[in-house]
């Protein structure tokens, strides 16, 4: 029995390897957007009202662990990153900033670099190592 319940989890791990990859990866990328956008908008627009955010594609809740409340601009921010990052056709996908694809409208772009640069600083001074690296690569 042993033998049949292990080659049933083998199995079941050599179900197409690269798609889980990929999977986990967009979940990540998806994950530390809502991340940074969360914390910036809490830190820099201070008591205003905010929303759960709420897409058709994808279930924000569920890839951030818990309802994204935004104000209705950082939502606007994080419906157009959520999409351009699940639509990106780069695999690897290198950071944004690397990339020789700018997808972002303009004024999306510069916004969404004020959001990295303020959160980024701030999860690196408070410990967040693994933020860190993933600004730098």
């Amino acid at each position: 029995m042993r033998d049949s319940g292990q080659q049933a989890g083998n199995s079941r791990t050599r179900q197409a390897p690269a798609d889980l990859t990929i999977d986990r990866k967009l979940r990540k990328d998806l994950r530390t957007l809502a991340l940074f956008i969360e914390l910036y908008c809490r830190k820099r627009h201070g008591p205003v009202p905010r929303a759960a955010v709420r897409l058709r594609t994808l279930d924000v809740a569920g890839v951030h662990g818990r309802p994204l409340e935004l104000c209705s601009d950082c939502a606007k921010l994080a419906a157009h990153a959520f999409a351009k990052r699940m639509q990106c056709p780069l695999d690897p996908k290198p950071a944004c900033k690397h990339c020789p694809q700018h997808c972002y409208a303009d004024q999306y772009r510069r916004q969404i670099r004020e959001v990295m640069r303020y959160s980024g600083r701030r999860l690196v001074l408070s410990g967040r190592l693994d933020y860190l690296l993933h600004l730098l690569f």
